[in-house]
C-alpha cells in the first residue's frame, strides 16, 4: 500500500486581507492626522480644493496599480 503524504493547505488570503486592512487603517489615520495638523486656526477646518482631491486620487490609483503589479511577479 502506498503512503500518501498529507500537506496542509495554507490559507493565506484572509491573513493578507487582515494585514492590508490594518495597514490601510494606520495609513488613513496618519493621513487624517497630517490633514488636521495643516489647520493653522483650530476653529476653522482646513480647505481642501478640488485640484488637491484630483491629485490625491491619482496618487492613490497609481499606488493601487503598483500594488496590483506586485502580485503578477
Amino acid at each position: 500500500m502506498e503512503k500518501q503524504q498529507i500537506v496542509p493547505q495554507s490559507n493565506w488570503k484572509p491573513k493578507a486581507l487582515a494585514i492590508g486592512a490594518l495597514v490601510g487603517a494606520v495609513v488613513g489615520l496618519g493621513a487624517a492626522y497630517l490633514f488636521t495638523q495643516r489647520a493653522k486656526d483650530e476653529t476653522v477646518p482646513p480647505h481642501f480644493s478640488a485640484s488637491e482631491g484630483v491629485k490625491l486620487g491619482l496618487l492613490v490609483l497609481g499606488l493601487l496599480r503598483a500594488v496590483a503589479d506586485l502580485g503578477e511577479r
